[in-house]
């Protein structure tokens, strides 16, 4: 996993396109993919609105459709919402205008958690994300069902990221 962060990284730092990863202020990105987690994978869509030159908000949630047999999951264990911090990085390492680094904080409806994202854009208006997310904190202690570990566990997303701008 630690390689082939790497290598997107590197892929995506010597690569040069015109396109513009995060404008700053009132800049607005749209992201849908998958999400993938022990015992689940599932989508995930995420929305992030610009506040400042190297920050946004936003909102998150993701859905577990493929679970596992074995665990009893509801809708409720299934489903997360998440309000989101990102500070967005791309241009303070200078890695062009396309890609975009954005370590964050999640607060949402299992656990308050952390998450690093990297976002590459081929165009002014398409381009891809992969982000990593960890809960920090989960509101229910103690030993957790596995229906209950749905979305508090280390998650791994990819898919498609659009400039609404």
């Amino acid at each position: 996993m630690r390689k082939l962060l790497f290598a997107l990284v590197f892929v995506l730092a010597v690569s040069s396109v015109n396109a513009q990863a995060f404008e700053g202020k009132e800049d607005m990105k749209f992201q849908i993919g998958a999400n993938f987690q022990d015992n689940g994978t599932g989508i995930v869509v995420a929305y992030d609105y610009g506040l400042g030159e190297n920050f946004s908000l936003g909102l998150s949630s993701s859905y577990v459709l493929g679970v596992e047999e074995l665990i009893n999951a509801d809708f409720g264990d299934r489903i997360d919402l998440k309000a989101r911090f990102n500070a967005n990085l791309g241009s303070v390492f200078q890695l062009g205008d396309n890609v975009d680094i954005y370590p964050g904080l999640d607060l949402g409806l299992k656990n308050f958690g952390g998450h690093l994202g990297i976002r590459y854009f081929f165009s002014d208006g398409f381009g891809v994300f992969t982000e990593i997310g960890a809960p920090l904190a989960k509101y229910k202690t103690g030993t957790l069902t596995p229906a209950e570990e749905l979305h508090n566990q280390f998650v791994f997303s990819l898919g498609a990221s659009f400039n609404l701008n």
